[in-house]
Order: C-alpha cells, then sequence, then structure tokens
C-alpha cells in the first residue's frame, strides 16, 4: 500500500516528499536554533543600540532646544536692561545738558548784570563828570555875566566861588529868578 502512496505522491506535485520534508525540517530547526542563539543577540544589541542613539539624539535635540531657548532668554534679558541702561543714560544726558544750560543762562545772566552795572556806573561817572564840567563853566559864565553886570571885576576867587555855588544851588532849587535878583546884592554893594 505504501507504493500506491508513493505513486499517488510521485504524480501529485502538491504532496511533499517525506524524506526531505524531514530533513528540511531538521535543517531548518538547526540553522533557527543557530540564527536565534548567534545572530538575534547581536540584532537585538544592534537594534537596542540605535534605538538608545535614537532616543539620545532626540533628547540631546531637547536639551540643545531647551539651552537655546534659556539662551534666547538670557540675551532678551540683557537687551532689555541694555536698552534701560541706554534710557537712563540719555535721561541723564538730558538732564546734564539742561542743567548746563540752566548754569551757562545764569552766567550769561549775571554777565549781563555786570556790564549793565558797569555801563551805569560809567553812565554816573561821566554824568558826575559832565555836571562838574557844566557846573565850571556855567560858574564862569555866571562870573563874567555878573561882571558885566555890575561893571567891575570879579576876578576875587573866593567871592567867585560863593556867587558860583550860590547860583546853582537857586538853579537847583528852581528859583532861577531869585538868582538874578540876588546876584548884585551879593556883590558887596
Amino acid at each position: 500500500m505504501t507504493l500506491p502512496i508513493a505513486a499517488e505522491a510521485a504524480q501529485n506535485p502538491l504532496l511533499p516528499n517525506w524524506d526531505e520534508f524531514i530533513i528540511g525540517t531538521v535543517v531548518f530547526l538547526i540553522v533557527f536554533g543557530l540564527l536565534g542563539k548567534l545572530l538575534l543577540p547581536r540584532i537585538t544589541k544592534t537594534l537596542a543600540e540605535r534605538e538608545d542613539a535614537i532616543e539620545g539624539g532626540i533628547n540631546r535635540a531637547e536639551n540643545a532646544q531647551k539651552e537655546a531657548a534659556d539662551l534666547r532668554e538670557q540675551y532678551r534679558a540683557q537687551l532689555a536692561e541694555a536698552a534701560r541702561e541706554a534710557s537712563r543714560q540719555r535721561e541723564a544726558a538730558r538732564e546734564e545738558g539742561a542743567q548746563i544750560v540752566a548754569e551757562m543762562r545764569e552766567q550769561a545772566q549775571a554777565e549781563a548784570r555786570r556790564i549793565v552795572d558797569a555801563a551805569q556806573a560809567q553812565i554816573a561817572a561821566e554824568r558826575q563828570q559832565a555836571l562838574q564840567s557844566l557846573r565850571a563853566e556855567v560858574g564862569s559864565l555866571a562870573t563874567e555875566l555878573a561882571s558885566r553886570i555890575v561893571g567891575e571885576s570879579l576876578a576875587d576867587t573866593a567871592r567867585q566861588g560863593r556867587m558860583i555855588d550860590r547860583f546853582l544851588a537857586e538853579i537847583d532849587n528852581g528859583t532861577g529868578t531869585a538868582a538874578s535878583t540876588s546876584a548884585p546884592a551879593g556883590s558887596g554893594r
């Protein structure tokens, strides 16, 4: 009976040859066992290393991003501080400029006051000098006029000085008419 099955197997290509099937199975199990014992740990190790490398790379990338974000925040803080410092320095410079302008204005006003005071003093001195010159000239004219009116010389300097002083005092007091009447009376007549 075995013959008809073998004959039948030779005829049917779907049915395996049992000797080949058993040898193929044993060889498969040996190769599979060797691969499992020798290559599988290496493959597992390589895959684990790759997984660690990938995860480590991701962790390193996340850490690098976190450090970059921290550095960016530090730079922003430093930039903001630099902007605040620049603003403080601008404000200080503005205040210093205003103070310098105020000081210069005060100096200019003091210089102007000094110049005005000096000019007023000079004007007062020139006025006083002009008054003295005018008094002397008016006195000489008054003496000459009085001597013409009286008809005699008023060359006596003491008498001339008293008459000039009296005449100018009357002019200062606003009694110019009294001067013309008092001049002959003061002449000694």
